[in-house]
């Protein structure tokens, strides 16, 4: 089975898992190398050849046989079974409970690659009446602890009952237990159970990969076992749509079973580890993304002192400043992060933070946009005051923040605000409101909804094809709630703060949309036009 990334965008990315590895017959086939010149002084037949060579731009490989050497035997196949429930309905049986017998979902942040891929299963999927499945899963791991600790990834050994590793080089298979898992950035930690002997082992680089270095791939694909890639370092920082956290890009052959596999320099250190792969087919196409070692070295300390990742939280959702948000706002340059939402008795709303506030920098550090903000109080502790740079009301202010620990489920941390519910008061029901049309945005507007009960807000009954508001997205049905950062309940009022961004000679006015649960900042720009 196929695992869709979670970007809607990039579709094409899957997780480089195997969940169902084929068995191969293969043939063995001897290489014979020939010299082409033999050399003028007696070399031992046992003395292995150089490796690499100097030249003008730095060392370059002759051959990746030494490295393999080095690398090849720290390297593990991952096996994993999870019963789908049955061992834990055995136990409530056993002990005279009734237990689940569907094969429950798992509940994954927003920024998960899996996270929709869940979410949006049919209904069928989780049901008690199912009788629970056995699913067998393949990936990979590395050894980095002599004593017998593993990285690899949590996709790999998620919802797993059963772990076991095994070496290239040993048929035995070596049981493992889980130590701690990190889904924000998909690595996991785990401990091989054997105390009578040490194992070989590969260290993260220090050094920070550039692009155009060599890196080798050594992995599980498809369940083969010990396979090594070569390639080169594609990109850097490479956004997959996978929370704020940045990729590598490599370009060596990444599959299915290659999950958690490290990827190597040339000195035979660990760059990266092996994530999620673009393809369109499901197979190697060259592009492949791996957790960067920087990363996982944080990550890895953590997940074997503790288990877990403890990270900070702001506690607001939060977009980009382009252009015209900028200009919307009067903030001199591009940059920062938006905030739209403001979590309930989070660190954020304790500290006075607000919607429509742009945080331009946090302890002194300039923000670029909201992945820089989401990676910067990410990096900070629990508990740890900050001081946060706002553009509000066309100045800049500072608000001390006492961050919180980042909640394991940040959906759930952002519900209790948004929960209108529609009501079934009908007054004015057969009442036809007006619509107000505003050229100077490209949009038709009504009243959310009549009655005494009516909420704030005005709706958009029509958007012009072919204005920037709907470049930006808006549709009929979205509901306007401020207005440069006024509220609004009626069309009037819209004009209103229409006129007032116009006064000001901004090239934009910010709008404040919910679209079903969800709310967020939109800039727009002027028309010259006058409704």
């Amino acid at each position: 089975m196929r695992l869709p990334h979670r970007s809607s965008t990039t579709s094409n990315f899957k997780l480089a898992s195997n969940i169902a590895p084929a068995t191969l017959a293969m043939a063995a086939a001897a290489v014979v190398g020939i010299g082409l010149f033999a050399p003028s002084y007696p070399v031992r037949a046992d003395t292995p050849a150089a490796q690499t060579i100097e030249t003008p731009f730095g060392r370059a490989p002759v051959s990746f046989a030494d490295i393999v050497d080095k690398v090849k035997p720290a390297v593990v196949s991952v096996s994993v079974v999870n019963d789908g429930g049955a061992s834990k309905l055995a136990s409530n049986e056993k002990g005279g409970k009734k237990g689940d017998k569907g094969f429950s979902l798992p509940d994954l942040p927003p920024d998960h690659p899996l996270h929709d891929f869940f979410k949006n299963l049919p209904k069928e999927f989780g049901q008690p009446d199912q009788k629970p499945k056995i699913v067998q899963g393949q990936g990979s791991g590395f050894v980095i602890t002599p004593d017998g600790y593993v990285v690899t990834n949590n996709h790999v050994i998620d919802g797993a009952t059963k772990i076991q590793v095994a070496f290239d080089n040993d048929e035995t298979k070596y049981d493992a237990k889980l130590v701690g898992t990190d889904q924000r950035t998909d690595i996991a930690v785990i401990k091989i159970e054997s105390t009578k002997k040490t194992f070989p082992t590969l260290k993260l680089a220090e050094k920070e990969s550039r692009v155009g270095d060599w890196a080798l791939a050594v992995g599980n694909p498809f369940g083969l076992g010990g396979t090594v890639t070569a390639g080169i370092v594609s990109a850097l920082a490479r956004d997959i749509g996978s929370g704020p956290y940045d990729y590598l890009q490599i370009d060596a052959a990444v599959n299915r079973g290659n999950s958690g596999g490290p990827t190597v320099n040339i000195d035979g250190d660990v760059i990266g580890v092996n994530t999620a792969i673009f393809s369109p087919s499901g197979g190697n196409v060259g592009i492949a993304f791996a957790v960067p070692a920087k990363t996982v070295k944080e990550v890895v300390e953590q997940l074997k002192s503790g288990g877990t990742v403890n990270r900070g939280w702001l506690g607001v959702k939060i977009q980009n400043v382009d252009e015209d948000t900028a200009a919307s706002i009067g903030l001199p340059a591009a940059h920062g992060a938006l905030v739209s939402e403001v979590t309930p008795n989070g660190p954020a709303a304790k500290s006075g933070l607000k919607a429509q506030d742009a945080i331009i920098q946090v302890n002194g550090d300039k923000i670029a946009d909201s992945r820089d903000l989401a990676r910067k109080i990410a990096e900070l502790a629990p508990d740890t005051a900050v001081d946060v740079k706002v553009w509000r009301n066309n100045a800049e202010e500072t608000v001390k923040v006492k961050l919180g620990l980042f909640p394991k489920n940040a959906e759930a941390a952002m519900s209790g605000e948004n929960n209108d519910e529609d009501s079934n008061n009908n007054d004015d029901e057969n009442a036809k409101p007006s619509s107000v049309e505003l050229s100077q945005l490209g949009l038709t507007l009504m009243p959310a909804r009549t009655g005494k009960d009516a909420p704030e807000g005005v709706a958009i009954a029509e958007v012009d094809p072919s204005s920037d508001a709907a470049q930006k997205g808006l549709k009929a049905g979205d509901v306007i709630l401020e207005v440069s950062g006024q509220v609004v309940a009626s069309p009037d009022d819209v004009l209103s703060g229409v006129k007032k961004a116009e006064g000001l000679k901004r090239t934009a006015v910010l709008l404040h949309i919910k679209t079903a649960d969800q709310k967020r900042f939109v800039a727009v720009q002027l028309s010259s036009k006058k409704g």
